[in-house]
């Protein structure tokens, strides 16, 4: 299987190649290597890795944890191969060959771009925030904006379009205010989150929390990706996101045998 691990190591020379050791000593057999940060000393990797099926990943996390300075911040699996950023390029490109349908390509194709599980747009109200309140999960603390484990009392935005693998019931973290950002839910699934700027439409991209694979948080390279995507699919599409609609639900289904109505 395809996996997606997320290193946090000492930004000096030598130290990717330890960690490229470490995980081929392990029997991964690395495919992809995307630098995301560099910064004050450290540097955070992914690495797209195929791991063989069956296989669990704790001599995987025990050889990348016992390495000084080290720090696993997530394995999880990954949809599809791995695609560079020039992908976005032809993603935009076939957003433009058909706009009618370039809400439904964008939902569908930023999973993979971004190791994620599924993604969706949803529609939020002008005055959904004032719809109810909302709860904060004890595990969390009231203070802590960046990790909102929220139970909403308040009915959920619509979904406009959903990626095949989107669950049908969702229970999302709160999504306003209406800016990117990555947050995280009271499940432990990772969201990020990008407003298109007009019809209250918001793209979420997430990844599902697993008990065996700690799946990562959204880094703010990827929410900037994220939000880059968004913000040129809209310009593209233009006023046919104005007529975006949630479909219609579907009434149930009467049963053949069952009798019309009741006498």
């Amino acid at each position: 299987m395809l996996l997606r691990v997320r290193v946090a190591l000492p930004d000096r020379p030598g130290s990717l190649g330890q960690v490229a050791r470490t995980l081929g000593v392990a029997g991964a057999d690395i495919v992809q290597v995307v630098v995301l940060e560099r910064l004050g000393g450290r540097a955070i990797d992914d690495f797209t890795v195929v791991w063989p099926g069956g296989a669990g990943v704790e001599r995987l996390r025990a050889g990348l944890g016992a390495m000084p300075g080290v720090r696993v911040d997530g394995i999880w699996r990954a949809i599809g191969a791995p695609v560079a950023g020039a992908f976005d390029a032809e993603l935009l490109t076939q957003v433009a060959a058909n706009p009618n349908e370039g809400l439904a390509t964008l939902v569908d194709t930023v999973p993979a771009l971004l190791a994620a599980d599924w993604a969706m747009a949803l529609q939020v109200p002008a005055d959904w925030a004032a719809r109810g309140s909302v709860g904060i999960d004890a595990r969390h603390g009231a203070d802590d904006m960046a990790v909102l484990g929220a139970v909403r009392k308040r009915p959920a935005p619509p979904v406009v379009y959903a990626s095949w693998r989107a669950p049908e019931q969702l229970l999302l973290p709160e999504v306003t205010p209406l800016r990117a950002r990555a947050i995280t839910g009271a499940d432990g699934t990772r969201y990020a989150l990008a407003p298109f700027g007009r019809a209250g439409l918001v793209l979420v991209v997430a990844r599902t929390a697993d008990a065996e694979l700690p799946v990562a948080a959204f880094h703010a390279t990827e929410v900037d990706r994220v939000a880059q995507l968004v913000r040129a699919a809209a310009a593209i599409v233009g006023d046919r996101l104005d007529g975006a609609k949630a479909p219609a639900p579907r009434e149930p289904q009467r049963s053949a045998e069952a009798p019309a109505s009741a006498v």
